[in-house]
């Protein structure tokens, strides 16, 4: 394979602390690789003693296969693997010799895992169970934390938190976990990194395994992983960078690209290389995404070239709504029919309405993203109960679920009453009967009691509109969202799927019957051969 200059200087870099800077489709793999038989080849190095750590599982077989292929000429090979895999041997062994056996709590269908656990304390906590955004909310507040080496006080102190007791629930997280010898996956980062600082022999002994550390996709590693990383390396500090900060987009898992800004600040004497060729995109693609980067402040600067010639130009298409979206990829898609094509979104939710769409006109799709919350969400049980008592006003348990969250202003204590008083009658009957009513009540549940009769009428999407913009209930959501910490724009996101996956549906069952299949489509969808694939921006990169 022919290398750039710019190639050939990286993969030659021998020992200290190097950055290589290296735009997309530039290579970075391939440097890696072509660096570490540099070493093996040309410098005799032992390849055991060479350690290659990046982001995923499936990159780290990626580059092991590749180099075996490319390159390897005996039964002796560099390792390849992720950072967690690599701090998991690192706590396996130390509990190992003390006689301790940690079990890994990740898999949900598991007794012991961390959603049930959590699940548990924040019923014992808080008084009532804990909502699926909830939970997975404390999760990316966790790990946020972990990887970026804070206290859960510190952070609560600058962040909004959408998790009641938050610090407490952390810290009962933690003490669970160690009173029953349990770890997670960001656990095999703090352990491992908490043994290395406190026993200086495992320190030496691990530093000892490996002469040469290299690290790909730098850009995605967090501060915690970046100081394992520093200190396994030292004092000779042979650590290898291969990143592109302007590629940095996992943040809100503790990713950390200062740590590449400040490179040369932490070692004094690291050299830092720049592979500023795409030999990936075409010159349109490489024009448009220069002018687009160069807006963040925070980065090196460096300016992507290729060369390549221009291909179709970049479009940038506006469209009135959803619906008129999903109708223009379709017909882009079956435009280009018999080509790969990859429809982009900014995060699992966006694909609910482009799911439904394109089921519904039988087009068949793959996607990965398949860790949606939305089809057991405290939202959708409000909508069916506020269509369950549309249907049947004699409904008091679903009324009673969703009768403080519209207008109407009905109390409680005017409630339990009409649940033991009349109940030969409808709810609305047994509430304009309540003892002393005013003519005021009597007036709000006459209007109440014409809402519901209008929304019986409606389609399903129409009913959720209705519900939401007539009724109130978009108003309990705003007032709510502050009181309770929810996302309220995160919400209305589900709803707006509620209502693309209702529309033209009449009545209830057909309703949490399409959800249902929607559901057990995406679950399915990976093992469907198709060319069209629905991903977020964010599982796609790198591919």
């Amino acid at each position: 394979m022919r290398l750039s200059n710019e190639q050939v200087a990286s993969i030659n870099h021998l020992s200290g602390p190097a950055l290589i800077l290296a735009v997309p489709g530039a290579g970075k793999t391939t440097v890696l690789l072509h660096r570490t038989r540099i070493l093996v080849d040309k410098h005799k190095v032992d390849p055991t003693r060479i350690l290659s750590i990046t982001f995923s599982k499936s990159s780290a077989n990626d580059m092991k296969k590749r180099y075996n292929n490319d390159f390897s000429k005996g039964d002796l090979s560099p390792h390849f693997m992720t950072i967690h895999a690599f701090c998991y041997t690192i706590v396996r062994d130390f509990y190992r010799v003390t006689n301790k056996k940690l079990t890994l709590i990740e898999d949900e269908s598991i007794q012991h895992s961390k959603y049930l656990i959590i699940k548990s304390l924040f019923s014992r906590i808080n008084n009532q169970p804990i909502t699926e955004d909830k939970l997975e909310a404390f999760f990316s507040y966790y790990g946020y934390i972990k990887n970026k080496m804070l206290s859960p006080r510190d952070y609560s102190m600058d962040n909004r938190i959408e998790v009641e007791n938050f610090q407490l629930l952390f810290s009962e997280y933690e003490k669970y976990k160690n009173d029953h010898q349990l770890l997670d996956f960001d656990d095999m980062l703090t352990i491992a990194y908490d043994i290395l600082k406190e026993n200086p022999k495992i320190l030496n002994i691990y530093r000892s395994k490996f002469d040469y550390y290299q690290l790909d996709e730098g850009q995605d590693t967090s501060k915690l992983q970046f100081e394992i990383l520093k200190l396994l390396a030292y004092p000779n500090n042979n650590l290898f960078v291969v990143a592109d900060d302007d590629q940095s987009i996992y943040g809100f898992r503790g990713a950390n690209p200062q740590e590449l800004l400040d490179f040369n600040k932490v070692f004094s004497n690291a050299k830092i290389y720049y592979m500023v060729d795409n030999y990936r995109s075409s010159k349109n693609i490489v024009t448009a995404s220069n002018g687009f980067i160069q807006s963040n402040t925070k980065r090196y600067r460096k300016t992507i070239k290729t060369s390549n010639p221009p291909a179709d130009p970049v479009e940038v298409i506006k469209l009135k709504d959803q619906s008129s979206q999903y109708d223009f990829i379709m017909k882009d898609i079956l435009r280009n029919k018999g080509k790969s094509v990859a429809v982009l979104y900014r995060n699992n939710l966006s694909s609910i309405g482009l799911i439904d769409y394109f089921d519904r006109q039988s087009i068949s799709f793959v996607t990965n993203d398949t860790k949606l919350k939305i089809f057991n969400h405290w939202v959708l049980k409000d909508i069916v109960a506020f269509i369950s008592f549309s249907d049947s006003s004699f409904d008091y348990d679903s009324f009673f679920q969703i009768y403080y969250k519209t207008k109407g202003y009905i109390s409680k204590g005017m409630l339990l009453w009409a649940a033991s008083n009349h109940i030969n009658l409808n709810v609305f009957q047994r509430l304009l009967r309540y003892p002393g009513i005013s003519e005021f009540y009597k007036k709000q549940i006459r209007e109440l009691e014409l809402d519901y009769r209008r929304i019986k009428k409606l389609t399903i999407d129409m009913k959720i509109k209705y519900i939401l913009d007539t009724m109130g209930y978009d108003k309990y959501l705003k007032d709510n969202s502050i009181k309770y910490g929810y996302s309220y724009k995160y919400l209305r996101s589900i709803l707006d799927s509620y209502i693309i996956i209702g529309k033209s549906i009449k009545d209830l069952d057909p309703f949490k019957s399409r959800l249902k299949h929607i559901s057990t489509l995406i679950k399915n969808s990976s093992r469907i051969k198709s060319k069209i694939t629905f991903s977020t921006i964010h599982s796609a990169k790198g591919l």
